[in-house]
């Protein structure tokens, strides 16, 4: 990397750092003071399949606060591996890897090692953001877009034992290789956020979008760039593999959805109808809260992703609009959009459209600054006193 390349990161370094700081020590905050400040919800730990019971008290709830539902999940994965028939394999395998990793250099710790993969994975995504934004954008939309992104209501998720720093890390990544034209770090990077997260195979159409649009030109390396759009499917198929020689049973991570309740329902408008009815017209009813979070939430992001359509570079559009279809596919039946709330923290190309309205002042930069936090401040005390916010 040239210093002038580097003088920019290191610029991007230090506000992002300012940041995520920022969040971290509001979180640790909350920590501190949230669990058991409100009456417990009903996923409690063994619902969660918890792999060690968090401490409820004293100091180690900075650490452990954030320790809910599926992180048990991911941490089980980490110490005791994969079974057939647990669900498990729902759970893609970067993350409980890089646990393992970091655990066996701390002496066998997994939850200090989840928060240093999480938390380390988060800054380094931010910093390729902004980068990736100022290029793309300005650096106006890349300062806002990392306040937004790091303030939005779910995105506590990123700074606990869950997977999502992590693939926001090499998604961006992925795109910034790409946009560069090195599209052999582009297939790499790829690849690793598809074995983070199911999906991440959505970025095989999306670098193949890009991969066309850079080809136009006729520059003669249109093949080159479909190849290696093509080989981020390798993060999944070695996984699918894995599978396969485990159990003969290559689709156990597909299968495994239906563990969770999800089903395939190809008709997305059915859901999507049934997600508005639950949200908008039932107050006072059984599990209202929940629906109208989630149809809120999905709301601002589907708003941002239609606004943003013709604004977009194509490949960041079907990004974005994969990752919100694909989801609606397989529906939990009482609550629709359960989870998406925590899926649209990475579809950072709809806060740039949100960070653009706000810096062209189409959208109060006030009013959005405090809703975001302060929606964060209560899903996260809700989270931490094991509600359902999955």
């Amino acid at each position: 990397m040239t210093p002038e390349r580097r003088r920019p990161l290191r610029g991007a370094f230090w506000y992002c750092a300012r940041v995520f700081l920022g969040v971290r020590l509001g979180l640790f905050l909350l920590s501190w003071l949230g669990p058991g400040l409100i009456a417990p919800g009903g996923a409690d730990a063994g619902a969660a399949g918890v792999f060690q019971q968090p401490a409820m008290h004293g100091w180690g709830l900075l650490f452990t606060a954030l320790q809910r539902q599926d992180a048990n999940h991911f941490l089980r994965i980490a110490v005791f591996g994969y079974h057939a028939n647990d669900g498990s394999a729902a759970f893609f395998p970067l993350y409980p890897i890089a646990i393992r990793a970091v655990s066996f250099l701390l002496g066998g710790h997994p939850l200090p090692a989840s928060i240093l993969v999480s938390n380390g994975a988060y800054l380094a995504a931010l910093v390729l953001l902004y980068d990736l934004t100022v290029r793309e954008r300005s650096e106006p939309v890349a300062r806002t877009t990392v306040l937004l992104v790091s303030l939005f209501p779910t995105a506590f998720f990123f700074f606990a034992p869950y997977a999502e720093p992590l693939f926001l890390l090499c998604t961006v990544a992925a795109f910034r290789a790409a946009r560069e034209d090195r599209w052999g770090r582009a297939a790499v990077a790829g690849a690793l956020a598809a074995a983070t997260r199911a999906i991440g195979i959505v970025l095989v159409p999306a670098l193949l979008v890009e991969a066309w649009q850079q080809s136009r030109g006729g520059s003669g390396r249109g093949l080159r760039r479909a190849a290696a759009a093509c080989a981020v499917g390798i993060g999944p198929g070695v996984y699918a593999a894995s599978w396969w020689i485990r159990s003969r049973d290559a689709l156990a991570p597909l299968h495994a959805q239906e563990g969770w309740q999800r089903s395939f329902e190809p008709r997305i408008w059915v859901t999507l109808h049934r997600a508005f009815h639950l949200g908008t017209c039932c107050p006072g009813g059984t599990g209202f809260g929940y629906w109208a979070i989630d149809l809120a939430l999905v709301g601002i992001v589907v708003a941002a992703a239609a606004w943003g359509a013709p604004r977009l570079r194509p490949a960041y559009s079907v990004y974005v609009w994969l990752s919100l279809l694909i989801p609606l596919l397989y529906p939990f039946p009482d609550r629709p959009l359960l989870s998406m709330p925590r899926f649209l923290i990475v579809l950072f190309p709809a806060f740039w459209v949100i960070a653009d309205l706000v810096e062209r002042r189409r959208v109060p930069r006030t009013a959005v600054l405090a809703a975001f936090p302060g929606g964060m401040a209560v899903l996260t005390l809700l989270f931490m006193n094991w509600y359902y916010i999955f």
